[in-house]
């Protein structure tokens, strides 16, 4: 799992990879891939956020917690799949939220949000590897010391950002986010079996373009063709 980021992330992670529990991180992987066992995404895309989004770019976080695991859908961003594979429920809600929040947005035929990435969206997952067929399996063995020192280093290093912070697990990172340099936006998560408690009609996607013009900053374009 050897890793090399653009200057700016390489000034933030350079030292937390050589950690003891990074370490111990590697040799859990090592054992999973000698036992046979399929382990998702594929090694090269693992740290995918960081290098579709330098830190100089960040501007919107979206945190989420596990990657997908069934057959080529993960590729190291929160929420997006790649092209080929059906869109997931949970994005499917988030492209009904932009349809009725971003005017004119069209639903895409495919779920790979890189275009989000490329333009500053941090697709940031707080487990950045999992088991096949088996959520959250890879959960407490390190990865949230690593992803929550990403999110403590963009609160410290940054001004202004958006965190999109959907369902109870993502708002428990609040905790490292420093509110007063930083917008949080709240919401219900996007699966079928909490986006009715608020997650539609939240219009995060709107909301973010406000503060980030308000900044003088360029707006995402939503739009995924």
């Amino acid at each position: 799992m050897g890793a090399t980021f653009e200057p700016g992330w390489q000034g933030i992670l350079g030292q937390e990879l050589e950690k003891d529990y990074m370490q111990s991180l590697r040799n859990f992987l090592k054992q999973e891939k000698e036992s046979a066992e399929l382990v998702y995404p594929k090694s090269s895309d693992v740290f995918n956020a960081f290098k579709h989004t330098p830190l100089e770019r960040v501007k919107v976080v979206l945190l989420g917690q596990d990657p997908y695991h069934g057959p080529g859908q993960a590729h190291g961003l929160s929420f997006s799949v790649q092209k080929g594979v059906a869109v997931p429920p949970s994005l499917r809600n988030m492209y009904k939220e932009l349809a009725n929040d971003i005017p004119g947005f069209k639903v895409p035929a495919h779920g790979d949000l890189t275009a989000w990435a490329d333009q500053g969206v941090l697709l940031l997952n707080a487990t950045l590897t999992v088991r096949a067929h088996q959520a959250g399996s890879h959960q407490g063995k390190g990865w949230e010391n690593f992803t929550n020192h990403v999110i403590s280093a963009l609160s410290a290093e940054k001004q202004g950002l958006v965190f999109l912070l959907w369902g109870k697990f993502a708002q428990n990172k609040a905790q490292l986010i420093d509110e007063s340099k930083h917008n949080l936006l709240k919401a219900a998560h996007p699966s079928p079996l909490s986006a009715h408690n608020g997650f539609h009609g939240c219009r995060h996607f709107s909301k973010t373009n406000d503060i980030l013009l308000a900044q003088g900053l360029e707006p995402i374009d939503w739009q995924i063709i």
